[in-house]
């Protein structure tokens, strides 16, 4: 079966800035398939590159079969798609929105809409307008309407962004269901755990692809690199001279565990000798597996877009 997206050097410059840089992909169909990036990154082109509301400059892509670059209208009949910020009508009803959203695509079905509705846990505020629900049940109305017209490939931009840690998590839940469904699901995100719930994961970083795979591919893809860990509390000092060690990539700090990325040339002795200056008592400093938040900000540091 063809991959449900595939692009070939996708490339996209507003003005003298390339967005996005020779873009190739392979989306999987069935898949959850992750698109991340720091800010900037091309993220967001992308999504709107490959969803046809933006055209690229050059390059092509196919989307379900179909070539972006001359069936365009035909690819937006069979993809929904849910923008980064809110872009229902707010002066509608929940109701109203998924309605509109289904008579632009010719359909007025009331039994898929009220599947819909209790699906996303939507029908209690069915005639509520839509600018006044919460945002986690804003962003459950956008999901619903994207998918009126049953689309066999969703493209959701950061659609769990600001959303609380139960919401996120029951949201993640129906997109394991669309996929087992046979849908596919582009995501972008900035959430490393969700990250870990996708099928295939692929990084950008200044408009290039810098890694694309499993999530377990991506974690192994760490070449010459061994992340380690110190129990010790934040001192901005200790960093410091961490991060003037040679070979030192990335050091991060989560709570009292600080995480230290260095280069294979780094031994394990070095770094204990530059944590026992900052701590009265030895903290050891001992090597772990690699995390996907360790291989995303190593392959997205300025030390490894330059390799």
């Amino acid at each position: 079966m063809n991959p449900a997206i595939e692009t070939r050097e996708l490339t996209r410059r507003f003005g003298k800035f390339v967005a996005l840089d020779q873009l190739d992909l392979s989306v999987p169909r069935g898949a959850i398939f992750g698109l991340l990036g720091p800010n900037a990154a091309g993220k967001s082109t992308a999504i709107r590159l490959l969803a046809g509301i933006l055209r690229a400059d050059s390059g092509e892509a196919d989307i379900l079969g179909l070539n972006l670059n001359t069936q365009a209208e035909q690819i937006k009949r069979r993809i929904g798609y849910v923008a980064q910020h809110f872009a229902l009508y707010p002066d509608l009803t929940v109701d109203e929105n998924i309605s509109f959203y289904g008579g632009l695509y010719g359909i007025n079905d009331a039994q898929r809409r009220h599947k819909l509705l209790d699906l996303y846990d939507l029908a209690q505020f069915s005639k509520r307008r839509a600018g006044h629900l919460s945002g986690g049940y804003q962003r459950r109305l956008a999901i619903a309407a994207a998918t009126m017209h049953d689309p066999e490939l969703i493209f959701l931009d950061e659609p769990t962004a600001g959303i609380d840690p139960v919401t996120r998590k029951e949201l993640w839940d129906l997109f394991y269901a669309l996929s087992a469904g046979g849908k596919t699901l582009f995501v972008t995100t900035h959430y490393m755990e969700e990250a870990e719930r996708c099928h295939r994961l692929a990084f950008l970083n200044r408009g290039k692809l810098v890694a694309q795979g499993s999530p377990g591919d991506i974690r192994n893809s760490l070449t010459g690199i061994q992340v380690y860990l110190a129990r010790i509390a934040h001192n901005p000092d200790l960093n410091r001279d961490l991060m003037q060690t040679a070979g030192v990539q990335m050091v991060n700090q989560f709570g009292d565990d600080l995480r230290i990325i260095a280069r294979n040339s780094v031994s394990r002795e070095q770094l204990q000798q530059v944590t026992d200056r900052y701590s009265e008592q030895p903290r050891d400093v001992v090597p772990v597996e690699t995390s996907i938040e360790d291989a995303f900000m190593s392959i997205t540091s300025e030390p490894a877009a330059s390799q």
